[in-house]
């Protein structure tokens, strides 16, 4: 019998990603090996594996707080909304197909062998699994074929733990309402309740903790008080972002600050590009929300990854941000584009095969002399290199489809931004205020991002280490996980011996 046990929550957002990767982490702190697996994520925040496949973040995330490299398996299906009635399909790390809502949820049951397949093949190198469900049980008019949450806890026979957030208030009703809703057989896998996100005197929720196991009959395994340093680290989805605060940054003196605006487009991906300038210091990062304007004194615009290239810079013009990006580069402003916010600078993007919807070719913003050609193939691969202005080394890796090419008569004044496995990647103008790449983490290179930034204001040289402060962060979540949730009675329930 697999040892697993699985999180699911009383809705989207409650936190399970974050528990998950503290448990993870306090677990293989304990000498345990630990695997994450989320059958179904719905995301456009992914990442690379080292074969070549793409996950969700949240996973990847998971698997660095098991101290593992991230495999397909961890996230069998990954949902990418390219609309809002159509995703892309990723079925263990690869292009499944596009389908709308309609059509997939009739067709997910389908992909339950599939799921159960990349689930047993991770019990056989692990200890424990943890399993993290997706949105809520208690979804009951889509519980016919549900690979995600209760069918895959019947399927594979796994113990199920409820998470609720009391943050966004209602706790009491959401976990008494899911006991309500969801049939005897998943109730009967139901072995405990651990409250989220709690902010205040713990002592004024001890009723609120007895209504709960009363009401529901679920028992209480821990009240985890907010994490601060949740913030720290990498985000599922755009839904904490794009409701979020928009101004984001540790502070400097007013001219020493460095001021970068990232459009919030509407299907902005890989968002987490982001976490190691909103780290350093002196940097302050502006998300502009629908309906804002670009500031006047920002020093960088950083266009970033969209899974709908086409879409979004309609959308991107909608908004009056094409007026203000090119005010912005008369005041002399720099500006950064990232896979679509690349093609999207260029002066032409085309989509032949309809890859994005509609066959389409539409004219981009103008500010780089490159065109874009969408194409069926996607390009998954983790990639070393250097850049060339500064020389300094970069890792990063590239998801995307389309092939972007500089216009043949324009020439003069553009050079490669980065040197990639031994070939040029990017491009930026001579003069360096403009530049594109289709390079996903080139901000996690400490002396990249240090170099960079100081081609934007001379600065002192940063501190940060970004990839060790997330490392801390986890240990720290993990001694959180400790402190507040009973993890030896995780283990029992989970078949642990």
């Amino acid at each position: 019998m697999t040892v697993a046990i699985m999180f699911q929550g009383t809705g989207s957002d409650v936190g399970k990603s974050l528990l998950v990767a503290g448990i993870a982490r306090a677990l293989s702190n304990r000498g345990l090996k630990v695997r994450p697996f989320k059958p179904q994520n719905m995301s456009n925040n992914a990442a690379v594996t080292p074969c070549g496949g793409e996950i969700g973040r949240a996973q990847a995330l998971q698997a660095k707080a098991c101290r593992v490299e991230p495999t397909t398996d961890m996230n069998p299906v990954l949902l990418k909304p390219q609309t809002d009635m159509g995703s892309q399909v990723i079925v263990q790390g690869k292009i499944w197909g596009n389908t709308n809502t309609g059509n997939y949820w009739g067709r997910r049951h389908e992909l339950m062998p599939t799921v159960l397949e990349s689930f047993q093949r991770l019990a056989a190198e692990a200890d424990i699994i943890l399993v993290e469900g997706a949105g809520s049980p208690a979804e009951v008019n889509l519980r016919s074929g549900d690979i995600a949450n209760m069918g895959f806890a019947i399927a594979a026979q796994v113990p199920v733990i409820l998470i609720g957030d009391i943050d966004r208030g209602g706790v009491i009703a959401s976990i008494v309402g899911t006991s309500a809703l969801i049939q005897k057989e998943e109730k009967d896998l139901v072995k405990g309740v651990i409250i989220n996100k709690f902010r205040g005197d713990l002592s004024l929720f001890k009723t609120g903790v007895s209504i709960i196991e009363e009401k529901s009959g679920f028992s209480s395994l821990g009240v985890v008080p907010y994490f601060k340093g949740a913030r720290k680290l990498p985000d599922e989805d755009a839904v904490s972002v794009q409701s979020g605060v928009s101004i984001i940054g540790n502070g400097a003196s007013e001219k020493d600050t460095i001021r970068i605006a990232v459009p919030l487009i509407s299907r902005i991906s890989n968002f987490d590009d982001f976490d190691p300038l909103i780290a350093e210091e002196g940097v302050e990062l502006t998300f502009i929300h629908p309906g804002d304007v670009i500031p006047a004194e920002t020093d960088l615009v950083i266009l970033p990854g969209s899974k709908a290239t086409i879409g979004d810079l309609e959308f991107f013009r909608a908004q009056g941000w094409d007026i203000d990006l090119q005010a912005h580069v008369r005041r002399g402003g720099q500006v950064l584009g990232i896979c679509g916010g690349y093609q999207m600078l260029g002066s032409l993007i085309t989509d032949p095969e309809g890859i994005e919807g509609e066959v389409a070719s539409v004219p981009g913003l103008g500010l780089l002399p490159v065109t874009t050609i969408l194409t069926g193939d996607k390009k998954l691969t983790e990639v070393k290199g250097c850049d060339i202005a500064s020389g300094e080394m970069i890792t990063g890796y590239e998801m995307h489809v389309g092939v972007t090419e500089v216009d043949g008569t324009q020439t003069d004044n553009i050079l490669p931004m980065l040197s990639i496995d031994q070939r040029e990647e990017g491009v930026r103008l001579s003069s360096g205020q403009i530049s594109g790449c289709y390079l996903h983490g080139l901000f996690v290179s400490d002396s990249y991002r240090t170099a960079f930034l100081n081609r934007i204001k001379k600065r002192e040289a940063s501190t940060l280490s970004f990839e060790k402060e997330i490392d801390m962060t986890l240990d720290a979540l993990a001694q959180h996980m400790e402190e507040n949730v009973d993890i030896d009675k995780l283990l029992s329930i989970a078949g642990y011996k």
